[in-house]
């Protein structure tokens, strides 16, 4: 028996000398003291040794299971660092390589150039970005906003419910409603961020898109207040001679509400292929707030007015850039927005 063990204890300690890997150390371990292995096995048969020789034994195998655990753990030490060297050896820079690759740098995407610009206009005209969840619920979607339970805009085909009451947000007017609940006038925020729509992709749909909403609270606060705005903010956006029309619409929201466009930047009014030959282009919906709207942001409409817009971010960047197409805005083809 006790050439046996230290036979095993050998071969053990030979194969843990030349171990290559975490690997390995684990299989030898495994197989000499795993609950199986072969010591383990030798331990267990302690029994069928003589009594007299059984104190003996018993103790040349747990030296050598001591051993071989010594081994096994300096080998994991001296494993480990030697991985980790492998490994920084393997990853590390080449400071040295040429730069010739380094040459491209990349620039913002034609969206985030028409969003930052918007937001600059706004900022420096005393507004402050306000941002809220793209999942919300049907209360500060459409409830709080004046849209009944049977406006289409609730119906399935124009909304992506996640459960009967929670939704992907299909505007930014929400975050007006949190802002208006959170803070007590005057307020004065816009409201960058996605939106989703139950929309097919084309040329000038898509499920997911981009707009700016704003929000204006305060006393005395009337559509000369809004047009002075918008106005302010054309001229800002698409140059000094740029004028604004307002036509009558509807929104739930707001009351009264129009839609506004922008005398053709490209032709100054006299009708292109940008304007499609009519002089104007339109970018956006606005009105007074709706007095609904107010009371469902904790404020009296007896004491605050105020007025809303907001901007579809596609549409503005397609008319600016002259993109045909809004499918380009996504594809992220080099090709195509090495062009901004």
């Amino acid at each position: 028996m006790q050439d046996v063990l230290n036979t095993l204890g050998n071969n053990a300690t030979n194969l843990l000398e030349n171990v290559k890997n975490s690997e390995e150390l684990e299989e030898i371990r495994v197989k000499y003291l795993g609950k199986k292995g072969e010591l383990t096995l030798v331990l267990k048969s302690l029994g069928s040794v003589a009594p007299e020789e059984r104190k003996e034994i018993g103790m040349l195998a747990n030296d050598i299971r001591k051993k071989l655990e010594n081994i096994i753990e300096s080998k994991k030490e001296e494993l480990k660092i030697k991985e980790v060297e492998e490994r920084m050896n393997s990853e590390k820079i080449d400071i040295s390589m040429s730069k010739q690759n380094l040459n491209t740098y990349g620039h913002k995407h034609p969206l985030s150039i028409v969003i930052d610009d918007i937001k600059d206009i706004f900022i420096g005209m005393g507004y402050s970005i306000a941002e809220g969840p793209e999942i919300e619920t049907t209360f500060f979607n459409f409830d709080a906003l004046n849209a009944p339970f049977d406006h289409p805009s609730r119906d399935l085909q124009d909304t992506m419910y996640i459960t009967d009451d929670i939704i992907l947000r299909t505007q930014t007017s929400p975050v007006q409603v949190r802002t208006m609940l959170e803070n007590k006038p005057p307020i004065k925020i816009i409201c960058p961020g996605r939106v989703y729509r139950s929309d097919s992709v084309d040329a000038t749909h898509s499920p997911m898109f981009h707009q700016i909403e704003g929000l204006v609270v305060d006393k005395n606060i009337s559509m000369a207040d809004l047009k002075g705005t918008l106005n302010m903010f054309a001229k800002k956006y698409f140059g000094d001679k740029t004028e604004i029309r307002f036509r009558p619409h509807h929104f739930p929201f707001t009351e009264p509400s129009c839609e506004v466009d922008v005398s053709c930047f490209v032709c100054g009014g006299k009708g292109c292929k940008t304007c499609k030959n009519e002089g104007w282009i339109e970018i956006l919906g606005a009105g007074q707030v709706h007095p609904n709207v107010l009371v469902a942001g904790n404020i009296d409409p007896k004491e605050y007015q105020g007025f809303a817009f907001g901007f579809g971010v596609e549409r503005i960047a397609m008319t600016k850039f002259g993109v045909s197409d809004l499918r380009y805005l996504y594809e992220n083809d080099v090709r195509f927005l090495s062009q901004f």
